[in-house]
């Protein structure tokens, strides 16, 4: 089979699909939906569960203009239909119309918020519709007048000798229409360093934490209107490394670190959204020069293990970015801070010198965030953290003492093995966290040095 062609309309997101209609003398045959060919098209990879048939038995038979929330993919079975499609979203573009002919060889994608509506041009005309959500009773969505004068949409029949159920007769004009609003934002873990940076790139998102929403509760998750959210944000976690090798600590490790974002990948498959995690370096072992995205997974401790099982889990959903970040830094208790702390105090501390890395701001996390999704970076796993040099914990304290007016001589090194001698319950750290960013400046994302983001964070510090 040939490949289909695609047309784009006035109405963002709308196309129309030629399709490669095979004839012959017995009939003819074509491929309604091909997901391969029309995704590489640019149609969205929209996720289809529903088949929808409808029958009209005469001509002039006119359905709609109905507006559910969620996307369609239009055609004709066999006939000829007149279809009207009016912009009911949020924006600018609010009461676009685009109007086409269908007929056999033409289909259409109809976008979530976009009224749809058709005409019959002959008896005996079964109209198709593949849908992304599960029809749900008792469902609001925004309806139009077929007639509405600003729509003025051109029937071939006129309306008065049309088929039309009272239903479709009573629907609102456009100026009574309350516009569908986007699907929203979820951040999980919104409290956290990491949900609080979030907060700042995608402002007006719904927010909630573990007393809102804990996602290691199934009665919590199976209550939650999930359908809503276009792009749900997982900033939760559990980060107690050494507690996570108690008993109770690793239970509610892997619970929050690979069972709920194995619950958040089912649910973007069942409902479509996209899902960002975010991951740590401790998923490898630390023996690799530089962690590149697609080194496998060699976690050391429980910790490290319950966030590799995550990563894994959060791969299956169909739209996800993995943000793999090291030593993070934001707005609450973190090293940066203690460091901080200790100089104000008059403290010489000993600090290991023998694990080297890159700090991640939170803010830093969050942008690069915000620019993945903007760009529409190709989905999958990103390492993050800030540029500039890679430094040891003592190297970077010494920054934080000199930005705080102390002698850096004050902060001394030690080794990993000496730090931890008296403290047999620790958990193991990968000695180098260093990772490449090579694949997330591809898509034109430019990490901020760590050292600019340090002073800049400890002159607001005071």
């Amino acid at each position: 089979m040939g490949l289909p062609s695609l047309e784009t309309t006035p109405i963002p997101g709308l196309v129309v699909l030629r399709l490669d209609l095979r004839e012959d003398a017995r009939g003819w045959f074509k491929e309604n939906w091909q997901r391969e060919k029309m995704v590489a098209l640019g149609l969205p990879d929209f996720g289809p569960v529903q088949n929808n048939m409808s029958f009209n038995a005469t001509r002039g038979t006119t359905r709609g203009i109905h507006t559910e929330p969620w996307d369609k993919f239009v055609s004709v079975a066999n006939g000829r239909a007149f279809g009207a499609w009016v912009d009911m979203r949020e924006g600018d573009s609010f009461g676009a119309v685009h109007t086409v002919e269908l007929d056999p060889a033409t289909a259409v994608f109809v976008p979530r918020g976009v009224g749809n509506s058709y005409q019959t041009l002959e008896d005996g005309v079964t109209y198709s519709y593949l849908v992304n959500e599960h029809w749900r009773p008792a469902t609001a969505y925004p309806a139009l007048d077929l007639a509405d004068p600003t729509a003025a949409i051109p029937w071939p029949i006129p309306l008065a000798e049309a088929e039309i159920s009272d239903k479709d007769l009573a629907n609102p004009r456009l100026d009574a229409v309350t516009p569908m609003p986007p699907k929203k934002t979820l951040i999980i873990g919104c409290r956290g360093q990491l949900g609080r940076a979030l907060q700042v790139d995608f402002p007006g998102s719904d927010l909630v934490d573990l007393d809102e929403l804990d996602v290691t509760d199934a009665e919590a998750v199976a209550a939650w209107p999930w359908h809503e959210y276009a792009l749900v944000l997982n900033a939760a976690a559990y980060t107690a490394v050494d507690a996570a090798e108690t008993p109770d600590g690793r239970r509610t490790a892997w619970a929050a670190n690979a069972g709920a974002p194995a619950t958040l990948a089912g649910l973007s498959r069942e409902h479509g959204f996209t899902l960002v995690h975010y991951s740590s370096e401790y998923v490898f072992d630390g023996t690799a020069d530089e962690h590149t995205e697609d080194e496998p997974v060699s976690p050391l401790g429980v910790y490290a293990q319950s966030k590799a099982a995550g990563d894994i889990a959060v791969a299956t959903a169909p739209r996800h970015y993995l943000l793999r970040t090291s030593w993070v830094i934001g707005d609450g208790n973190n090293f940066v801070r203690t460091m901080k702390t200790l100089a104000d105090k008059g403290v010489s501390p000993s600090v290991v010198g023998d694990q080297t890395g890159r700090l991640t701001f939170t803010a830093e996390l969050s942008r690069a965030t915000r620019h993945l999704l903007d760009t529409g970076a190709e989905h999958g796993t990103y390492n993050l953290s800030n540029g500039g040099a890679v430094m040891s914990w003592a190297e970077i304290a010494q920054a934080v003492y000199r930005l705080a007016g102390r002698d850096a001589s004050d902060v001394t090194a030690t080794t990993t093995a000496a730090y931890f001698a008296d403290k047999p319950e620790a958990s193991p750290r990968p000695l180098n966290s260093a990772m490449s960013l090579a694949k997330i400046q591809a898509t034109g994302f430019v990490p901020e040095d760590a050292m600019v983001a340090l002073e800049r964070y400890v002159s607001a510090a005071g």
